[in-house]
């Protein structure tokens, strides 16, 4: 085990965390003011249920030894053998502190889908779908691409989590929206976001957060951490550009929620490939990745599903584009794999089939677990409740009091 990698993974893990209470910050700020507290909630409740059931459950099922390609053994059931050991996906490593960086992921990957139920599901139906979806569709999407499964043993290559989390997470916010329906419309003025400065300081912390989340993933301090981290950076910033043209040339005016949704969909976009391409594809993958995102929160409308704040548009599409484009740019001389414009069309076949994987079974599995909760606890609030807002109805509290 080495301690100057030690040291930078638990860095990275503590950035990771804070990006789970600055989601709370950046969906916070675009509901309605008197949904706030309970959009914050999603947030913070995952943070305590997620780690739980990760602890007992979840980090065995996704890197326990390999059952079929499918999901691991229980040979980590309730963490056992994790302390005083290395971590066997990285020897470098202490297996606390391996545990630990993954967990954030397990957190803010379900904390992503409640941006697609905001503003009308029940508290305890979100606590119950999220538990679930913990280990019926993240746990198993885990084990594929990073504990051994059959997309790994296939070649697919997710550096961060275009799959793991931003596809699986858009997934599971489409089968989300269309299981619950739309928000109910107070006027045309219905839906506008009650604090824009909270969304663009939330956005500005899971940037900062997200350096942790793809440079960490090199599980070492070395070149290839620095190479994600650079390329992590030069994608945000030519997201942001790449959404506020698009933005501009249709609706006229570029907007702050625009450039800060750019950022995001920059940093989507490189996820996959972070430390799998080169600084020039890196930022042409941003830059057309703010013009598919701004494009995929479009097409909510042509398609009649209320994703409250873009979960499908962001994540989903832009963890696509992000996985496809790391077939198209990966090069060997960066971490050994090459992918279409170096030689190697079939790497651009592999991602397009674990794209569809993912997709497929996260969307399914979502769809199932969420009829399973309507069944037991029901889904969505009842209308007064939601006219009168969730965070009364649910938590009895009031967000702002002027």
């Amino acid at each position: 085990m080495n301690a100057s990698d030690t040291a930078f993974v638990i860095i990275c893990a503590t950035m990771v965390m804070l990006m789970t209470p600055a989601l709370a910050l950046f969906y916070g700020g675009l509901v309605r003011a008197r949904n706030v507290l309970s959009t914050h909630m999603h947030s913070y409740a995952s943070l305590g249920l997620i780690t739980v059931l990760w602890a007992l459950v979840g980090y065995t099922l996704a890197f326990g030894d390999d059952l079929g390609g499918v999901i691991g053994n229980f040979s980590y059931l309730f963490l056992n053998g994790v302390e005083g050991t290395a971590a066997p996906a990285a020897s470098n490593l202490p297996h606390t502190v391996f545990v630990a960086f993954q967990c954030m992921f397990a957190v803010l990957t379900v904390a992503l889908i409640s941006g697609a139920y905001a503003e009308r599901i029940r508290f305890s139906a979100m606590l119950l779908f999220s538990g679930l979806w913990l280990i019926f569709a993240y746990a198993p999407m885990a084990h594929w691409v990073w504990g051994g499964g059959w997309m790994a043993k296939m070649g697919a290559v997710d550096f961060a989590g275009g799959a793991v989390v931003h596809m699986a997470s858009g997934a599971g916010a489409l089968a989300c929206a269309q299981a619950l329906g739309p928000r109910l419309s107070t006027g045309p003025q219905s839906f506008t976001p009650n604090n824009l400065p909270f969304t663009l300081l939330g956005g500005g912390l899971l940037w900062f957060g997200w350096f942790g989340f793809n440079a960490g993933s090199a599980l070492s301090a070395g070149p290839l951490a620095g190479q994600a981290l650079l390329t992590t950076h030069l994608a945000s910033a030519c997201g942001i550009l790449g959404w506020m043209l698009a933005e501009w040339k249709r609706t006229g005016k570029p907007t702050s929620l625009g450039a800060v949704s750019g950022a995001l969909a920059g940093l989507v976009a490189i996820t996959p490939g972070a430390g799998f391409v080169g600084l020039l594809p890196a930022m042409l993958i941003g830059f057309i990745g703010g013009m598919v995102c701004y494009g995929g929160v479009l097409l909510k409308n042509r398609f009649g599903y209320d994703d409250a704040l873009d979960v499908v548009g962001i994540h989903g599409l832009g963890g696509t584009w992000g996985a496809l484009a790391t077939g198209l740019f990966a090069s060997a001389a960066i971490n050994n794999v090459d992918g279409l414009f170096y030689g190697n069309p079939h790497q651009l076949w592999v991602q397009f089939v674990s794209v569809l994987g993912t997709w497929a079974f996260v969307y399914v599995v979502s769809r199932i677990l969420l009829g399973i909760v309507d069944s037991t606890v029901g889904l969505r609030v009842a209308p007064e409740a939601e006219y009168t807002g969730l965070d009364l109805s649910e938590h009895n509290e009031r967000g702002y009091s002027l």
